[in-house]
Order: C-alpha cells, then structure tokens, then sequence
C-alpha cells in the first residue's frame, strides 16, 4: 500500500487519522483557512451496492408453489434501485441486473472494487423450520448468533483470507489499520442492520429476533460495511403467498428504500 492508497484508507476510515502524518507543502490552503487543499474534491454522493441472490443455473429457496428466490429478490432489488436512486445523494448499483449467476466472491468484490459504501444482499431463503416466517437481518460473524442463523449462512455458502493489502507496511501500523478497518466495517454494518429492521418492523412482520449474525461468505469484504436481508422465507406458505404477489414485492422494496435512504443519508454514511 503506497502513501496515496494510505492516505485514502485513512480518510475513509476516520479513526485511523492519529497515525497518519500529511505534509502540507507551502503556501498551500488549509482547512483552517476556509478554502479546500489542492487536490481535494468534494466528496460524492454514497454508493449503495444492491447483491439481488442467486440466479442464472442456481435458483435459491424453491417454494411449495414453485417459487423461485433468485426471481423474487430481483424484482424487489431493481424496485428498491429504482426509488432509492431518485434520492441525489445516493448511487445504486446491482451486482446482477438479470438471471445470470454470479459466485459469492464475486458478489463481494464487485462491492469493493465499486467503492461501495454499504453492500445489501437480498434473499428469500428456506428456513430451518417451517413456521419462521418474517423479515430479517443479518451482519457477519465468525460465530453464529444462533443455530437459526447458522443454517441460513450453510445453506448461503453452500450455493455459491481476504483483507486491506499491506504487504509493504511496517507490521506494527499494517496490523492497526487492519484491526480499525475490521472495526469501522463491523459498527457500521450494526449500525445499518438495526435502523433497517426496526424502521421496517413498523410496516411490515418481523422474524422473531430478527437482528441474527453468521458466517456468510458473501459479507466477508473487510472493507466494505455488509448486510443480508431476508425478506421473508419461501418454506413458509404465508411469506411464499407475498413474495409470489407483485403487489406486495413492490410493498417490501418501498419500505426497504425508506429504510436504505434514511441510513445513507445518516451517520457514518453520510
């Protein structure tokens, strides 16, 4: 990692400031002065990557009434697309636009090479039992919240060692900005799973405790903050019933924009 790629990581990650040192060459402007360094733009506006599950030869949770997930989570994908773009602060860009399949690496990162400022991925999965039914949210952790939430990251990895390079740093600074990376990831990441489930859960079900935690491999970007959604459970006949209604997709994909928007547009994202 050059001093440039250092410097942007620093800015990115706020925390890690302390340990980075500018020169200021002079008679340049400061900050203190009123007036932006030479060089520095504006920041622009977020970049929400939108992860619309499976696809292509792999179909996801498959329902009683022959459901498809990868064709439920790409409709409500591009309709949240659609209404969150219309906010000018935020950009929003899907990993998958058709039925094409995409590895879970893969998924990632294109989150990361994009800049992204937070990684939503959507899903409709079967559930260990029957009766789960309701939206749900789920951030990465080595280990599970739960035996419910272990499953569900199994089954996800099923269908489908990473970190900042710093191969070139001082291994003391190389494990700091490492470790504050991870941490920055991890909070924001919280932070977003608990305003999107409790905003929603005024408009629509919730899965009982549904703010879990597993090893998906899809959520692994070290630096790029990452959730999953479960809109609902396809091995469910009362969620198969609206996922399979237009109508009610559109319902979901509006609520998940307020949501998205209010988090982008919020700190740390904003």
């Amino acid at each position: 990692m050059n001093r440039r790629d250092l410097l942007r990581f620093a800015l990115a990650v706020p925390a890690l400031a302390p340990f980075i040192s500018v020169t200021v060459r002079a008679g340049a402007a400061s900050p203190q002065d009123g007036t932006r360094a030479p060089g520095k733009r504006p920041r622009g506006p977020r970049l929400l990557m939108i992860d619309p599950g499976h696809g292509g030869h792999d179909p996801g949770a498959v329902g009683v009434h022959g459901t498809y997930e990868k064709d439920v989570v790409l409709d409500i994908a591009k309709e949240v697309t659609r209404l969150v773009g219309r906010n000018g602060g935020i950009n929003v860009k899907l990993t998958r636009e058709d039925d094409s399949f995409i590895d879970l690496r893969e998924r990632m990162e294109l989150g990361r090479r994009a800049g992204a400022d937070l990684f939503l991925s959507i899903h409709a999965d079967s559930a260990p039992n029957r009766k789960a039914r309701g939206l749900s949210a789920y951030t990465l952790s080595e280990k599970a919240s739960d035996d419910f939430a272990a499953a569900i990251a199994k089954q996800e990895n099923f269908a489908g060692g990473l970190g900042v390079d710093v191969s070139d740093l001082d291994k003391n600074v190389a494990a700091i900005l490492v470790d504050l990376a991870a941490r920055h990831t991890r909070t924001a990441a919280l932070h977003a799973k608990q305003t999107i489930v409790t905003g929603a859960g005024k408009d629509i079900q919730l899965l009982e405790n549904p703010m879990r935690a597993a090893n998906f491999a899809v959520l692994k970007a070290p630096d790029v903050p990452s959730l999953l959604i479960e809109t609902g459970f396809l091995s469910n006949a009362q969620d198969e019933k609206l996922l399979r209604d237009p109508a009610a997709r559109k319902r979901i994909a509006g609520i998940l924009a307020r949501e998205l928007t209010r988090v982008m547009t919020a700190s740390p994202f904003a």
